[in-house]
C-alpha cells in the first residue's frame, strides 16, 4: 500500500518523510469516522490515494512554495490539509458548514501541529460577503461540492485578481463545462487549463480545471444557496 503512496509523493517531488504524518491523519480519520461519518471512503489504501494523493495532485499544476489558500466545503480536510502538510509555508483557510467536521479539522490541526491554518465553521456564500475575505487568496479550491457554475460563484469572490481557482472534477463534463465557461465570464474568471490527474492509484478520469481570475468578482456574488439553485449562472 505505502509503496503506491510513496511513488505518488515521488512523482510530485515530495519527500517520503511526509508519509508518517499522512498515516497519522488516516488513523485519526478512520477512527473518528466510526462515530461521525466523515467520509464514505473507508478502505485504508483508498484513503491514501483517493483522498491524500488526489488532494496533493493540485501541486502538479500549482507547485509554489508560498501561497494563501482557501478550501471551500473542505469536509474532513480535502484538499486543504494535505496541501498544507506538503507546503508548510502556505497560509490555509478551511471553510466547512458541518460542525462535526469542523471539530475534526481543529483536532487534526492540533495533532499535526500545523501553523497558519484557520478553520471556519460557516457557509461560503455568507463568508464571501465579508470584506476581509474578498479577493484575498492566491488559490481557491472546492472539491466535490457542486456543479461548475455554483463552484465558480462560490470561489471567484475570494480569489485575488491574477489568482487561480482549481476545481477537481471527473466524468463527462461537456455540458457542465459549457455552462461553467459562461458562468466564469460573469464572475470575472476564464478557463486556463484542463489537466488529467496522472498519479498512482488514481485512474478514474479525474481532472483539474484551472481558472484564472482576470478581474474582481462583482459584488453581488456569491448569492444565497437558494438563489444559485433557482437561477444558476451560465
Amino acid at each position: 500500500m505505502t509503496n503506491v503512496f510513496q511513488e505518488g509523493l515521488q512523482r510530485l517531488g515530495l519527500s517520503g518523510e511526509l508519509e508518517a504524518a499522512f498515516l497519522r491523519y488516516r488513523q485519526e480519520l478512520l477512527e473518528w469516522n466510526t462515530r461521525f461519518n466523515l467520509t464514505a471512503i473507508k478502505d485504508p489504501e483508498e484513503v491514501m490515494t483517493k483522498h491524500f494523493l488526489d488532494s496533493l495532485s493540485l501541486l502538479a499544476i500549482y507547485p509554489q512554495d508560498e501561497a494563501t489558500l482557501l478550501d471551500i466545503g473542505t469536509g474532513p480536510g480535502f484538499p486543504g490539509l494535505p496541501l498544507k502538510m506538503a507546503r508548510p509555508h502556505w497560509r490555509v483557510t478551511l471553510v466547512e458548514a458541518t460542525n462535526k467536521k469542523v471539530t475534526f479539522l481543529r483536532h487534526m490541526v492540533d495533532v499535526l501541529e500545523l501553523e497558519h491554518v484557520e478553520v471556519i465553521h460557516g457557509r461560503a456564500e455568507e463568508l464571501g460577503q465579508k470584506p476581509a475575505y474578498r479577493s484575498a487568496f492566491d488559490l481557491v479550491t472546492a472539491r466535490a461540492v457542486a456543479a461548475l457554475p455554483a463552484l465558480l460563484e462560490y470561489c471567484a469572490p475570494y480569489c485575488r485578481v491574477g489568482g487561480a481557482i482549481i476545481l477537481p472534477k471527473k466524468g463527462d463534463l461537456q455540458d457542465e463545462m459549457a455552462q461553467g465557461k459562461r458562468a466564469a465570464a460573469q464572475v470575472g474568471a476564464v478557463l486556463e487549463a484542463d489537466t488529467v490527474v496522472d498519479l498512482p492509484g488514481i485512474n478514474d478520469g479525474r481532472r483539474l480545471l484551472t481558472w484564472r481570475q482576470q478581474k474582481r468578482c462583482p459584488e453581488q456574488y456569491p448569492r444565497s444557496g437558494a438563489a444559485m439553485a433557482k437561477r444558476p449562472l451560465g
